[in-house]
């Protein structure tokens, strides 16, 4: 049994459970009073620009398990893995109407390199799960820039 397979149920329920701050963010900047709003959205802002930086990470992990693999395959890894902080900071930078507009583009770019580079390094039994992760966390950073 790999590690991947042991560790199956407690991998879904940790990226389940991630989803938790994007959901009720998003409901929140609907909710509180024109006054808190900003901070909802600031703080939706912050929590997706984490994740997408989160995201870059897990190839900075692939990229020393892929140490023996070709070395287009590693570099591949290394070279995206740092691609989504620097997607991610303009995101926090822009006012929250568009900067979470332009993270949930960046999760679903993360989602479409993972696509293409999850299956060489022999994680590609995983992107159901990216796919439903990163499909509500778009929507909660679209659903809470509609409120702005």
């Amino acid at each position: 049994m790999s590690a991947d397979t042991r560790h199956a149920p407690l991998i879904r329920r940790l990226g389940h459970a991630g989803l938790i701050p994007f959901v009720l963010l998003a409901a929140t900047v609907w909710l509180v009073d024109a006054e808190l709003q900003p901070w909802a959205a600031m703080a939706m802002g912050a929590y997706a620009a984490l994740i997408v930086s989160y995201l870059g990470g897990i190839h900075w992990g692939l990229a020393w398990k892929l140490a023996d693999a070709p070395h287009d395959h590693q570099r591949a890894h290394l070279l995206w893995g740092v691609a989504p902080s620097l997607l991610a900071w303009p995101g926090v930078l822009m006012p929250p109407h568009a900067g979470l507009v332009w993270l949930a583009l960046a999760l679903v770019l993360c989602y479409l390199v993972d696509r293409r580079l999850y299956p060489a390094a022999g994680v590609g039994q995983w992107l159901t799960l990216r796919f439903q992760l990163t499909a509500v966390a778009t929507l909660s950073c679209l659903v809470a820039a509609g409120a702005l």
